[in-house]
């Protein structure tokens, strides 16, 4: 695939050369330049999913490119939860993107309606645990 970077901008200048970075994402070799993050080499090459939703499986990628929603998370290194928009390539860098998993939530089923959703309901859970300790 071919370099969609901008090289030439009438108003932000051209780009500086910088030494080029190979590195992996999902099993296929990439180039990038020194100070890409991996978000910035991978848009240059054209790819705009980095991961699908754990349960839905609705790609993801790259929201608002600052940090801040974690929608561009990705394993680097066997390191989950890597978000690609603040993470600088390296020569060599393994870069996975994340998968659907086959229940992510399964501890949670069938006990959901348990959990309390708001701080009086835990109150309410706590103080009717103790009763029923109590009562034993």
């Amino acid at each position: 695939m071919s370099d969609k970077r901008i090289r030439k901008h009438p108003i932000l200048d051209d780009l500086e050369e910088r030494e080029e970075i190979s590195f992996t994402f999902d099993d296929k070799r990439y180039k990038g330049y020194e100070g890409d993050t991996i978000a910035s080499a991978l848009m240059a090459q054209g790819i705009r999913q980095l991961r699908v939703h754990e349960e839905s499986g609705t790609p993801r990628g790259i929201y608002c490119n600052i940090g801040h929603c974690f929608e561009c998370r990705v394993t680097v290194d066997g390191k989950t939860g890597v978000r690609a928009c603040m993470t600088e390539i390296k020569e060599d860098m393994i870069v996975e993107s994340g998968k659907m998993m086959p229940e992510p939530f399964s501890s949670a089923k069938g006990r959901s309606e348990e959990m309390p959703r708001t701080y009086a309901e835990y109150g309410k859970q706590q103080k009717a645990t103790e009763e029923e300790e109590s009562d034993a």
